[in-house]
């Protein structure tokens, strides 16, 4: 049986000022008691986040990248070393089941997934091993660390990572680690300049990308249409994989029934609604559901939220008990309506007629 993954608190707990976060986060900081100037050192300067709360799979054998490649939403057959990406683990109806973050490092492949979805996908990998020359395992020897800010670069090459390794992240530079080091290598970067930054600063500022977290800003009916994995874990010109009939479908079509929007909150009742509350219209019309909620240094209260494609900047809405409205900047313009792929400009098949 392999050995279960680590959900042991992590060191950077221990730092001065440390408040452990709740719920899926659990074991590291929600913050080190000032999340706005830890907001502002990831913008401006370096900030040391802490995510060796994740779940690591690696995938070893000859036909790690075919495989993994026929299972998956991306184009992963020749993935260089060294090299990053996403991907997704769909439904047969297309629904998401897993995202990770893929990457390649000496001969093996890494699937960085959210805490305790690690086992879930290495059942998954393991059951459809077949013949296939691959072996599935639970990382529990790395942890993962992320560097964020204009700083991160210098600072990252300033420092020995005992045998880990990095790779360019989403937000920064990740760092693989192993976890006996996690402290040491924390330790290192802070007095190289790095500000801790807990959940509470990473999460705020990824609203505004509008980059959902899986099983937060997802649900077991989300496809990859409605939010922006469609774009960085899916390759639309692959082979066939699980739930790709779906996918391509919804994309010809262009109409995924819901999309993934920034929600502005009414900051005024002093609460702020929670992951999984309904977004309601003031006629009490269930048409999403909140995600990720922060309080942003500069935005103030805001949120992540799925809601039916025709719901509007402007409308009256309410996420949880709170007042919201949809972020202007998503907006449905008439050039941001998803024409469908398939659609025929009439003018040119005249034209073609005619000729």
């Amino acid at each position: 049986m392999a050995p279960p993954q680590d959900r042991s608190p992590s060191p950077l707990l221990h730092l001065p000022g440390a408040v452990p976060a709740q719920g899926l986060d659990e074991g590291i900081a929600w913050h080190y008691g000032d999340p706005v100037a830890e907001q502002r050192a990831a913008e401006h300067r370096a900030a040391l986040v802490d995510r060796s709360n994740r779940d690591l799979v690696a995938v070893t054998g000859e036909d790690r990248l075919t495989w993994l490649h026929s299972l998956t939403s991306q184009h992963l057959t020749d993935l260089p070393d060294g090299a990053t990406t996403a991907a997704l683990v769909l439904s047969p109806t297309g629904h998401v089941e897993h995202h990770a973050v893929v990457t390649h490092h000496a001969g093996t492949v890494y699937l960085d997934t959210e805490p305790g979805a690690g086992p879930a996908l290495s059942a998954f990998l393991d059951g459809m091993r077949f013949w296939s020359k691959v072996e599935v395992a639970p990382v529990t020897d790395l942890a993962v660390l992320t560097v964020a800010g204009p700083r991160a670069a210098d600072l990252v090459a300033s420092i020995d990572l005992g045998g880990g390794f990095r790779r360019v992240g989403q937000d920064g530079i990740d760092l693989l680690v192993p976890r006996r080091e996690l402290g040491a290598i924390a330790a290192a970067l802070r007095s190289a300049g790095a500000v801790p930054a807990g959940s509470w600063a990473a999460d705020a500022l990824r609203i505004p990308t509008r980059r959902p977290r899986w099983g937060v800003d997802t649900d077991e009916k989300t496809i990859p249409n409605e939010v922006s994995w469609l774009q960085t874990a899916v390759h639309l010109n692959k082979g066939c994989y699980r739930g790709q009939e779906t996918v391509a479908r919804v994309h010809n079509l262009g109409r995924p029934p819901r999309r993934l929007v920034m929600l502005n909150l009414d900051g005024s009742a002093g609460t702020l609604p929670e992951t999984g509350d309904p977004v309601t219209t003031g006629a009490g019309r269930t048409v999403g559901r909140v995600g990720t909620v922060a309080q942003h240094h500069e935005l103030g209260p805001i949120a992540l939220a799925l809601v039916k494609r025709a719901v509007e900047p402007g409308m009256p809405l309410l996420a949880g008990p709170i007042d919201a409205t949809v972020d202007p900047d998503d907006a449905v313009d008439d050039a941001d309506r998803q024409t469908p792929v398939s659609a025929i400009d009439r003018r040119a098949f005249g034209q073609l007629r005619r000729g």
